[in-house]
């Protein structure tokens, strides 16, 4: 097997036997950037020295027989709109095209001190605005398995990174299925937490109330061991929860025999392509043949929740956005004749089609006599999304359903067309809403494209989510397939 193919758990015990150490591994995948990033673009910004000095110095604590984290030494990468001190973080905006932070987000600052390595930050949507990673302010990301086609999104640079072999895992955020959907498209796994379970402190917010981080790997072990690191309470984030963390390595067991699963009649009904549906059938007769209970269930509201998050989103988007005005940090417009002419310049030219699209969206929802009609009528439908989970949760353990409605679309196929778009996500959309927690796990293939089945849990049950996705994975070997490039 090729080193950029192996998973984080093969590297790591290299490294830690010293069969190989952490600066031959990193210097290794940076050259693999250099030959195959061309071409794929899944990263903005490249840390070469920075992750240089860190595999030295893990190789140095391994050679003093320190017992280091089973991350330690692992290239890695971070999608653009998590903080990282003295690092730029741009969230692939114009706007914030020079930004440094002066502090590092939670979870890179908890990978960071088990060793892990960065070696970059990868490409995205705009201020995670997006399902294709087409709305990035500097460049496209293409799909490794096809480079005329796009990785999803919004975190697409990480699932890209992850499936070319230019980091063995990546953070993404899900916003409403933004980890997920590229998992899917890009065939690897890819894992939306609970809300509340992992700290959103220094992850530049879109929709603070749906926003969560989580890992992208190549296979569901991985999953764990990286969740397990960025997991747990966090002071700084006022919507962290205090609960204890499990070892979510231990949920993988490989046995499933009486797991009840509930699959949605809603999810595989118009809209669906017929090959992705049939190949998530097939997945869901594999459950069956491990032995667990799969049974069709309704969702009534999920017709609705599509439309409720784009104005719950682009509300909170609205809010979040409005700090970006030429004052205190980022991009300020020159030539400007007053106070209001340097925000409206600023913002025009330092934001780009989508950002503004969902900016006044989110603006008129929120604007006087229309706050009712629209915001509160949309969280009154999150509830009834919310409620519709929570009774299937009384009877079944897991949902299963499909993580996206089609395989990847060819660059340019959507950007003139956001509500064909916007339904890209239509699978992934009601976990966010809900605050549950969901993983994406490789299913098959439809004309070479991987296609990724979606298992949905209780609130902070990722452990049963990973046990339900490990048995599949091993039981099936989805997920040993790489793209050739």
């Amino acid at each position: 097997m090729k080193l950029h193919h192996m998973t984080v758990s093969q590297v790591a015990d290299r490294i830690r036997k010293r069969e190989i150490s952490s600066e031959e591994v990193t210097r290794y995948i940076i050259d693999r950037i250099k030959e195959v990033d061309d071409r794929v673009g899944a990263y903005i910004t490249v840390t070469e020295e920075q992750a240089l000095a860190k595999a030295r110095e893990v190789d140095r604590l391994i050679g003093e027989g320190e017992a280091l984290a089973d991350i330690a030494g692992v290239p890695m990468a971070l999608k653009d709109n998590m903080c990282t001190e003295d690092i730029k973080t741009t969230c692939a905006s114009n706007i914030l095209n020079n930004f440094v932070p002066p502090y590092s987000a939670t979870v890179y600052s908890r990978l960071d001190r088990a060793g892990g390595v960065l070696v970059g930050k990868t490409n995205m949507d705009e201020f995670a605005m997006g399902s294709s990673t087409e709305n990035s302010g500097f460049k496209k990301t293409y799909n490794p398995w096809d480079l005329q086609r796009v990785p999803g999104g919004s975190s697409g640079g990480s699932a890209a990174a992850v499936a070319s072999g230019t980091a063995f895992f990546a953070l993404g955020s899900d916003t409403g299925g933004s980890i997920r959907q590229p998992a899917a498209l890009c065939g690897v796994v890819g894992m939306k937490p609970t809300y509340g379970r992992v700290s959103r402190y220094g992850l530049v917010a879109f929709a603070s109330s749906l926003d969560q981080i989580g890992p992208i790997t190549r296979d569901v072990t991985d999953c764990a061991i990286v969740l397990n690191h960025i997991s747990g309470y966090d002071e700084f984030d006022s919507t962290s929860v205090d609960l204890d963390v499990p070892d979510f390595t231990r949920s993988l067991k490989g046995e499933i025999k009486g797991l009840r699963v509930a699959i949605p009649a809603e999810y595989f009904a118009e809209g669906i392509d017929p090959h992705v549906k049939n190949t998530v059938m097939a997945a869901i007769k594999d459950f069956e043949k491990l032995g667990a209970v799969c049974e069709e269930v309704s969702l009534p509201h999920t017709e609705y929740a599509l439309a409720a998050y784009y104005i719950i989103a682009s509300a909170e988007a609205s809010s979040n956005l409005a700090r970006y005005d030429g004052i205190r940090y980022g991009y300020r417009a020159e030539g400007f004749k007053d106070l209001k002419d340097l925000f409206v310049a600023t913002r025009s030219r330092g934001f780009g089609d989508e950002v503004k699209r969902r900016i006044m969206l989110g603006t008129y929802a929120l604007s006087s006599g229309y706050y009712d009609a629209y915001y509160k009528k949309a969280q009154k439908v999150r509830t009834l999304v919310k409620q519709d989970f929570d009774r299937v949760f009384d009877g079944y353990d897991v949902v299963v359903c499909p993580t996206s409605p089609t395989v990847a679309f060819k660059a340019g196929e959507k950007t003139h067309d956001p509500l064909q778009m916007y339904l890209s996500d239509v699978y992934t959309i009601p976990v966010n809403i809900a605050g549950l927690p969901g993983i994406s796990v490789p299913c098959g293939f439809v004309d070479g494209l991987p296609v990724g089945l979606q298992i949905i849990g209780k609130p902070f049950d990722e452990g049963t989510v990973l046990a339900a996705a490990y048995a599949y994975e091993q039981n099936t070997g989805h997920n040993g397939a790489r793209p050739q490039i």
